[in-house]
Order: structure tokens, then sequence, then C-alpha cells
């Protein structure tokens, strides 16, 4: 039976086969507007016990198939099928066929999609406070990082997207960001004057490129390798696997690790959709998240290494800048978040051991 069939179906029992077209279709209205008509269908089914058809939870991401962080959502949805005795499906749209992370976001909000993984610089423009993940330079290294994702800081983030309908799941690795350009290498703020950068939509990475000498260009992840291929950009800044896994080493011949930022991934649920699941599916849906979480982590570091190998053997060179030019240059973009909650953030997380 169709999904379209089920939907009918379900309406007409609720409705009852003796009430009005017009009163189904005023009803129908009602819950089509709150735009979890299909989710809450699904809902009042999906315990087991009580002779359910099961619970689908659809998941939207911007990232291809073969990242580590596709394969970690994978990994999530084959431990929650187990974990729920398949009663609980997560299904996954890569490539960004869902809409991009901002529009993942506003429907979760809508509660017209479940669940999202998208990287922390969008929700800037949601919850302020996440802007500390672009912070350039904070993070000492890598270990540094995950205390503070997984530790007190990162743990009220989480439970701050609540306040605006955007519940946090756990962090995903995302390493650190890099400059890679199509004509020359990024060896010192001044090579990034006159290029045209592509950012995410984050205020804070747009304040970075700008401090550098680079002119910001806000696009879309999945507009960016035709972006560079026809020179609407000159370059973009991300982590070594995502440079490789979207082929952007085709047009970029030049990857600079300067490490400027760690900005981690992070995986939504709807907060209206995660109050409609009953305790014990919470409970599956957050175990297989960690577990996720824990998988990816593994992934990365090993494809990271990977694909520094790779995209040299592509003709891609590899360089290595004095990472103190760049903290000096944009240390008054640091400097000015003193006296706001992101600054006190920053104090927060520099006194981390």
């Amino acid at each position: 039976m169709s999904d379209k069939s089920i939907h009918n179906s379900e309406v007409a029992r609720v409705l009852g086969k003796n009430k009005s077209y017009l009163l189904a279709g005023f009803l129908l209205g009602v819950l089509l507007s709150t735009g979890v008509f299909a989710l809450c269908v699904r809902h009042f089914n999906s315990d087991p016990q009580n002779g359910g058809s099961g619970l689908v939870l659809k998941l939207g991401h911007s990232l291809d198939q073969q990242h580590p962080v596709h394969l970690a959502l994978e990994h999530m949805a084959e431990r929650l099928q187990q974990k729920s005795a398949g009663t609980v499906e997560l299904q996954i749209f890569p490539n960004g066929q869902l809409g991009s992370e901002t529009e993942c976001i506003e429907q979760l909000q809508r509660g017209a999609l479940a669940m999202t993984k998208t990287s922390t610089a969008p929700l800037e423009s949601f919850l302020p406070e996440f802007s500390i993940f672009g912070v350039p330079y904070l993070f000492r290294d890598d270990e540094h990082a995950w205390r503070v994702y997984t530790g007190e800081i990162g743990k009220e983030l989480l439970q701050k997207g609540s306040e605006v309908g955007l519940r946090g799941l756990c962090y995903l690795d995302a390493g650190a960001r890099s400059f890679y350009t199509v004509n020359k290498p990024i060896l010192k703020p001044d090579d990034l004057k006159g290029l045209k950068i592509r950012v995410q939509e984050s205020q804070t990475a747009m304040e970075l490129v700008e401090a550098l000498g680079g002119s910001p260009t806000p696009m879309s992840f999945g507009e960016l390798y035709t972006g560079l291929q026809q020179g609407m950009v000159d370059g973009a800044e991300n982590n070594p696997p995502s440079f490789y896994s979207n082929r952007h080493f085709e047009v970029c011949k030049h990857l600079s690790l300067d490490e400027h930022a760690r900005v981690p991934d992070i995986l939504l649920i709807s907060e209206s959709v995660w109050k409609n699941l009953p305790p014990h599916v919470q409970q599956w849906v957050q175990e297989a998240a960690d577990e996720a979480a824990e998988f990816q982590r593994e992934l990365w570091e090993e494809k990271t290494a990977e694909v520094l190998e790779d995209v040299q053997k592509e003709g891609v060179t590899i360089d290595h800048p004095d990472k103190s030019l760049f903290a000096e240059q944009v240390k008054p973009m640091v400097d000015k978040l003193k006296g706001t909650p992101v600054g006190d953030l920053v104090n927060r997380i520099r006194e981390l051991p």
C-alpha cells in the first residue's frame, strides 16, 4: 500500500465515515498546517506493543555517500533498527536532496523533517552562542576540541537548541578547516587579498576571511564545485575529507593546512518530533546517535590521513603555513568578543586543560 493510501485510510479512521467532506477537509488542513501530519500519523502507530506498523524518521544532509559522516549515519540507522527490532527506521537523504543545511534546519523547526546533520556554523543564525565554534585558533588541538564537545560546554549548547525547536543529539567530527584555492597557495594572510573565498552561511566565517584580507562569498556547498570551476570563487575553506569526497581537488590544486577553525558537525532532531516519540524510542535514538558519533570519529581520523595522500596523487600541492601569522592577524576579531556571552565561552574553553 502506498504512503498516500495509508495516510488517506488513517484520516478516514480518525474522522469517521459519517463525517462530511467539508469537516474532513477542514481537519485535514489543520493537521497539514502543523507540518508534521505524516509524522504524527506514524507516531500513533509507533509502538509495536500496540500493534503498530513502525516509525519512519527522515534525515537530510548535504554530504555525499562516501563521506565519513554519511557512513556514520548509516551505522546509526542500522543500530536503531537493531535496538527497535525493526520498528524504527531512519531514512537518510544525502547530497542536499531535501535542501541546503539552513533549509533543513528550518524544516526541523516546522516539524516537516525529523532530523538533519549540519555544520554548527549555520546555527549561528538561530542561536548566536554557536558562533563559538567558528572563533579562529581557539582550540589547541583535536583532543582539546573534543573535551569541549563532550564536556559541560558542549552539552549546554546541545540543550540550548531546544529553545528554537532544534534538539541536539551529538557532535560529529569535522576536523580542522583550511584554505584551498585554484591558482595559488595560501602561505601567509596577504595571499588571500583579492581572492573570493566561499564560506558557509556564518557571520563568523565571513569576518574571519575579511580579517585575513579575502572576500568572503557565501555559497551553498552543493553549488561550490561549479562555482570553483566557473571562476565565481577563487577558493574555499573546509576539512580535507570534504575537499576530497566532493572532488574539489579536480579544480583546486593548492591545499594550505592553516587549520584556522574547528567547526564540528551536529546531529539535530526536531523538538516537536522528539516530544512525540515515546520515551523508549527517545532512548533508542539517543543511544544510536552516541554510538554513531564514536564510530564516525574513528572513521574521520583514518579518512583524513588517507585523503591527504590521495589528493597529492591527483596533483594537489599541500602546504603547511606558519599558523602564528594567521592567528596574529585575526586576534582583533577575537578580542572584540570580550564581555559578550560568546567571549565568556572563549574564556571557559581556554581555561580547560
